[in-house]
């Protein structure tokens, strides 16, 4: 008789953009700049402009829709057309195949396997089918739909709770360092998606999935 190898953690909770979609920053300025934008307009406009934060997070908890963020953020980038702003933004971001094939070896192996992401609207652009990643998981708990967005600790709760696992047996991987602490707080360990090529080896390794 075969038993399954035992493995160190039950569970993977995996953050969107920088984890399972990468080019991000190359796909905006490059769009920027056919847009005739400086190359860190689009920065500007989410983190550097006062108001553009503003509606940004209103965008992450569900307080704005994506067709108004669409459109005030274009007005304020100097563009004649909102229209679906954000995916034409996001057209030339890629998706990370090493982290979507090691999450789909994750659930094969056995382990529960969640998303946590500060969502960015849904309508009319989806960021999640654009990539190809609604499939790989057992839960997916997105910010608009929870009025809550990380690094709040009531959305890590709350992911333990839908996927059903203690803290201890699960691993959080995000891109932002600011995303971890509140995880590590909880018990949660994490790793950081630095952008170094070895991430997906990392966490094979951590998972006990070899690599």
């Amino acid at each position: 008789m075969t038993t399954q190898p035992s493995r160190p953690f039950q569970g993977l909770i995996l953050d969107f953009a920088g984890v399972l979609a990468t080019g991000i920053s190359d796909a905006i300025r490059a769009w920027s700049l056919a847009e005739g934008l400086p190359a860190g307009a689009w920065r500007h406009a989410l983190e550097g402009d006062p108001a553009g934060r503003e509606w940004y997070a209103a965008l992450e908890c569900g307080r704005m829709t994506q067709h108004e963020w669409n459109r005030r953020t274009a007005l304020a980038l100097g563009l004649a057309d909102g229209h679906n702003l954000m995916g034409r933004a996001w057209a030339g971001i890629r998706p990370a195949e090493d982290m979507i094939a090691l999450a789909r070896a994750a659930r094969a192996a056995g382990l529960r396997v969640a998303m946590l992401s500060n969502s960015f609207g849904l309508d009319p652009y989806d960021p999640y089918a654009h990539i190809g990643v609604w499939d790989l998981f057992d839960v997916a708990v997105i910010s608009e739909r929870e009025g809550l967005a990380k690094p709040d600790p009531a959305i890590y709760r709350l992911t333990l709770e839908r996927v059903g696992l203690p803290a201890d047996a699960c691993v959080f991987v995000d891109d932002r360092p600011e995303n971890l602490s509140p995880a590590e707080a909880l018990g949660i360990t994490t790793l950081h998606a630095d952008g170094h090529p070895d991430t997906a080896d990392r966490l094979a390794r951590l998972l006990g999935l070899g690599g």
